[in-house]
């Protein structure tokens, strides 16, 4: 077999990895219940019109592509993992917005060049493995003068800090594979974009997150429905003694960031970046 077709194989199997890891658990519970207020903060600062073209990359359930087809945008939200697409629907349903659902990876999307207004991705293209590549994607299908939005968890805030605590109990990432949490540095955002783009704003934030009766009750959450939890915990499930650490790991990483006051409270970190093509 060539060079060329091993590396294809190999690129394929990764991404059903990763298609498998998304449709495990219950991520369109954590997108509604968890991180709601994500998805419109990103719409709000893309400025998205009625009217525009918009792609949502690596869309989920629709966290940023059902409030942009709510702005009256026409929407195309796309995902490398179908299976959340059904619960998407439901919820564009209930809240009366029509946009269209279409399977793609970041990294090749089926989209021509300069298709849309408006490029978005919420704590969604950071998890393709090849950052550079899912960049070129994110300014190829915009179009020049058009916006690109991106929303991703910091390194140094609470999810980075909870990939960085489970990488111990992970299987070693393939190589050439980069951690999603560095989406959420400005310095590297803007090396993926480079001169390509022009009228760059960014600003940390956070989410604050209530949603939980205590660190082990985040846990216990985390293990159910988050698609890269539950892998790692798989990872380890034939060594208790390892379960435990990581247990322990995550319920003290959760008791770090608590910041309430006689309740348990979160708050995580994002950046919130936008550019436009340059013309």
């Amino acid at each position: 077999m060539s060079e060329s077709l091993v590396s294809k194989e190999a690129d394929r199997t990764l991404k059903a990895k990763h298609r498998a890891v998304w449709a495990s658990g219950n991520y369109p519970a954590v997108a509604e219940e968890i991180i709601p207020e994500l998805g419109p903060i990103l719409v709000r600062a893309a400025d998205v019109q009625s009217g525009q073209r918009v792609l949502d990359v690596g869309a989920g359930s629709g966290n940023a592509a059902i409030p942009a087809a709510l702005a009256g945008a026409d929407v195309v939200a796309s995902d490398l993992t179908p299976e959340l697409f059904d619960a998407g629907r439901r919820l564009a349903a209930k809240r009366g917005a029509q946009l269209d659902w279409e399977v793609a990876d970041a990294e090749a999307m089926p989209f021509e060049d300069d298709r849309f207004d408006v490029v978005l991705s919420c704590v969604g293209v950071m998890f393709a493995p090849h950052h550079q590549d899912s960049a070129d994607e994110l300014v190829r299908v915009c179009k020049p003068g058009g916006t690109i939005g991106l929303l991703s968890w910091t390194p140094d805030g609470f999810i980075g800090r909870m990939f960085a605590a489970m990488k111990p109990y992970a299987p070693p990432p393939p190589p050439g594979a980069q951690p999603p949490p560095l989406w959420g540095d400005e310095t590297h955002v803007r090396e993926l974009l480079g001169d390509r783009v022009t009228d760059v704003r960014s600003q940390r934030d956070v989410l604050r997150v209530d949603r939980f009766d205590g660190p082990e009750d985040f846990v216990d959450y985390f293990k159910a429905n988050y698609g890269p939890t539950i892998a790692v915990y798989k990872a380890v499930a034939d060594d208790a003694d390892r379960v435990t650490a990581l247990d322990r790991d995550l319920t003290d990483l959760a008791r770090r960031f608590d910041v309430g006051d006689g309740s348990f409270v979160m708050d995580w970190e994002y950046l919130l970046l936008t550019a436009h093509e340059r013309p």
